[in-house]
């Protein structure tokens, strides 16, 4: 896959990724380099309304005619908002990229922002914060979080019913014009195309326009906290813990770390809390590796009783991991891994957004590095991060209220 890849990052700055595919298909994405982390506390959920209004409508299309172009030629078309990248993507037959790119540079060009199309989106997303608090799983990843980072970033992705009502019109025009411009975009398509058509779509249709992606600050803490909630039978619990960011190769430690501890049915938390007890269903682990921040986390869902017994397990298999781990295991989890890796690009899509985000942490080539990079892991930095994880963490419960 390495050999089919380019990069190139026009005079403009505006970064293309590509990599050729000979399966008539591509899955493309505009993606800017800002999301909930560079948003102050008092607009939290700009970057994820920006991303509802450029679906509904520019000056050239409607919101119909966006979603026709795409679906009528036998598309997908969808989005996303992160922490540190807010994305445009659709999924096409190789022949209609150049329907795709219209429709897609027309969307984060020359977005219309209608003052009914705003306000009947504001509620779509009050809709959607109802819809996250509703949900006990979601709700726990959100409140994680909170226990981890203070600032912008223990506040939702998509806002609080305060921020939602305050944020105007205005606002979300001077976010856009400060941060869609060349430099801060990038380009990502994974199929059957020409690399020199894209390049020269992009040297035609974005001009020379600059923007800076503002940065806020925030700091790392770890709190345990419970709350409790009527209506709901199960105890949902997150134990998460600070690893090193993308900047850093140690995350691929982390990485690993994770893996071996709630990384499927074979692993040590899942096997000791489900196999061996039968204490819950779920059990499930997480490694979010960004830029500024990364972090690891451990869900479990389970009785309220078990809450105690639960977390007293995870915390004694770090102990264990730190003090026993031993080189055949470490060589299992890295092979697991690597198979992973090599699944994760078999689907176009999927391999468009790895790409994106590994150039969003730093540079896209990296990612064709990864089976080196967990090769390269050592032993005594994955038992070093264990031990630490024993000794510093955050831990959130929701719990049933009777």
């Amino acid at each position: 896959m390495k050999d089919n890849f380019r990069k190139k990052i026009l005079n403009n700055g505006l970064t293309i990724l590509f990599e050729k595919r000979s399966i008539p298909v591509v899955s493309l994405a505009f993606a800017v380099r800002a999301g909930g982390v560079n948003e102050s506390v008092s607009e939290k959920g700009v970057s994820h309304f920006i991303e509802h209004m450029l679906y509904k409508g520019t000056n050239r299309r409607g919101a119909k005619q966006i979603a026709e172009e795409i679906e009528k030629n036998g598309g997908e078309l969808n989005g996303f908002t992160g922490d540190e990248i807010t994305a445009y993507w659709c999924k096409m037959p190789s022949e209609k990229l150049e329907i795709a790119l219209d429709v897609l540079s027309d969307m984060v060009k020359n977005p219309k922002f209608d003052k009914d199309e705003l306000e009947k989106e504001r509620k779509v997303i009050f809709e959607e914060i109802k819809m996250i608090h509703d949900n006990p799983i979601k709700y726990c990843f959100d409140e994680i979080q909170k226990s981890l980072y203070t600032g912008t970033m223990e506040i939702s992705l998509i806002g609080t019913n305060e921020t939602m009502n305050s944020i105007t019109r205005e606002k979300i025009v001077e976010k856009f014009m400060e941060i869609y411009n060349p430099n801060n975009l990038i380009l990502c398509i994974v199929g059957d195309a020409d690399f020199e058509e894209i390049v020269s779509f992009c040297e035609k249709n974005f001009g020379e326009q600059k923007g800076e992606v503002p940065i806020q600050k925030f700091s790392l803490k770890n709190e345990d906290r419970t709350e409790e909630r009527r209506g709901i039978d199960q105890a949902n619990l997150i134990f998460a813990y600070h690893v090193q960011t993308a900047k850093d190769k140690k995350n691929y430690a982390a990485q690993i770390l994770s893996s071996l501890m709630a990384g499927g049915m074979s692993s040590r938390l899942f096997t000791e809390i489900r196999e061996k007890r039968n204490l819950a269903y779920a059990v499930k682990g997480d490694s979010s590796i960004n830029r500024d921040f990364a972090y690891n986390i451990i869900y479990v869902g389970t009785m309220k009783e078990n809450i105690g017994e639960v977390k007293k397990l995870i915390l004694e298999e770090f102990k264990k991991v730190a003090g026993g781990l031993d080189e055949k295991e470490l060589n299992e989890i890295k092979q697991q891994l690597i198979g992973q890796y090599k699944i994760s690009m078999e689907d176009s899509q999927v391999q468009m957004v790895n790409l994106l985000d590994s150039e969003i942490s730093g540079d896209a080539m990296e990612f064709y590095e990864y089976e080196e990079n967990i090769l390269n892991v050592k032993l005594e930095d994955v038992k070093e991060l264990a031990k630490k994880a024993k000794e510093k963490y955050s831990f959130f419960a929701l719990l049933p209220k009777e």
